[in-house]
């Protein structure tokens, strides 16, 4: 009888797999298998990650659904192209092993960042929180645009790679795409998957996830929020909700304005049509947490999000229209803020023509006619908006984004 890889040993550091890829340590274990870094000997001894199939549990049934879920994996990852998601690089099947590999990311979980701090007697602050989830929200954006559903989102699956400031979501093991199953079903206008298996970290994946197998867009930023929640407290999830009215408590261990005390329990909602349902609902809030940016022509100054550099060295991932004059802050309730858009005037010639141009390329001549039509329809208007109102020009909704990322 041949062996089980349910029972095969780790692999040593030196051990050269595939004829190509040499084993430096092991990096992690978990319930699917084992991580590995490793240098490619086809690409300079390139550093990659190898994640090998060996799951824990037992039994036939175990095992096939285990390598479902690993080839699940790099099925998803196939069809990422994003700098914050880790490239997958291949997949094959060696000595009676499942390999699959993927870009090394050199840096640090936030889980390792939070301890730190916390070793320094601190944790997050709201800024960079807030700056993060900017960052962190079109990368989710971005999966979802692919049907994908993470469902394991923490602290431990976000990563800060040396030399950058963007965060990387990593670990797509039980991702799910929605267009590939058979019982998905719609309720209250939300994608839901019935019958499949529980998965997902206890404290962080929503009660229906854990519970009933059943998760949605919105379970995605549950998670999100719960994480963005454990970074500003430095406490465990089961420490910050009521034991007996399973409502959360977290605001009483973190110095958070009220505006964005509204904006996290909306996103950790246990209901789930009272939460967000799309990142870009989230970064809308943010963004009005922000107060209004009374800015006039003369002195703006669009800056793509990809080169600003703030003091905090933290660039946002929404349009933001620097003024000589000082920014008005609001920190109140969001339920007590006006959001006004900005005068049309804000939008410069040279604006109108590169939105003009970029649309073009998506639906061809008619983007003139209706850039013209947009801004004698709409009055006053902020770019933001305008950018919102083209990208619904836009049948595809894939186009839509990049439309909206080419700009913001």
């Amino acid at each position: 009888m041949s062996q089980s890889p349910l029972v095969r040993p780790e692999i040593p550091s030196g051990v050269l797999i595939d004829n190509r890829y040499i084993i430096q340590k092991l990096l992690g274990q978990g319930g699917l298998g084992r991580t590995y870094l490793a240098f490619d000997t086809r690409r300079f001894n390139e550093p990659c990650v190898l994640k090998e199939f060996a799951p824990s549990g037992t039994g036939e049934n175990a095992l096939e659904k285990c390598r479902n879920l690993f080839k699940r994996e790099a099925k998803i990852l196939h069809q990422f192209e994003h700098p914050q998601i880790p490239r997958f690089l291949a997949c094959f099947e060696g000595d009676g092993r499942l390999f699959l590999v993927q870009e090394f990311v050199d840096g640090k979980t936030y889980s390792a960042f939070l301890r730190e701090r916390q070793s320094q007697g601190r944790t997050f602050s709201e800024n960079e929180v807030i700056e993060w989830l900017k960052k962190l929200l079109p990368v989710l954006e971005y999966v979802h645009l692919h049907n994908i559903i993470h469902r394991d989102i923490s602290p431990d699956n976000i990563m800060l790679s040396q030399g950058s400031d963007l965060p990387v979501l990593i670990d797509f093991g039980v991702g799910k795409q929605l267009a590939d199953l058979h019982e998905a079903s719609t309720l209250n206008n939300m994608m839901f998957v019935g019958k499949m298996s529980l998965v997902g970290k206890v404290g962080y994946a929503p009660r229906e996830q854990i519970s009933l197998g059943l998760c949605s867009k919105s379970s995605d930023l549950y998670a999100l929020g719960v994480t963005a929640v454990v970074l500003l407290t430095g406490r465990d999830p089961s420490f910050l909700m009521d034991q007996y009215s399973l409502e959360w408590k977290w605001h009483h261990y973190a110095n958070v304005s009220n505006g964005f005390v509204q904006i996290l329990n909306k996103m950790v909602a246990d209901t789930p049509k009272m939460r967000y349902q799309t990142s870009q609902e989230v970064l809308i809030d943010l963004v009005r947490l922000e107060g209004p940016q009374l800015v006039s022509q003369s002195t703006i100054d669009y800056v793509p999000p990809t080169i600003i550099r703030t003091e905090s060295n933290l660039s946002p991932t929404i349009p933001r229209f620097q003024s000589q004059s000082q920014d008005t802050n609001n920190s109140s309730p969001l339920s007590q803020q006006t959001f006004r858009p900005q005068q049309q005037s804000s939008l410069t010639r040279e604006f109108i023509q590169s939105c003009q141009e970029k649309l073009a390329y998506h639906i061809g001549p008619m983007a003139s006619l209706i850039v013209e039509e947009t801004l004698a329809q709409s009055g006053e208007i902020s770019p933001y908006e305008f950018i919102e109102l083209l990208a619904r020009e836009i049948p595809e909704a894939q186009a839509a984004f990049e439309f909206r990322r080419s700009l913001f």
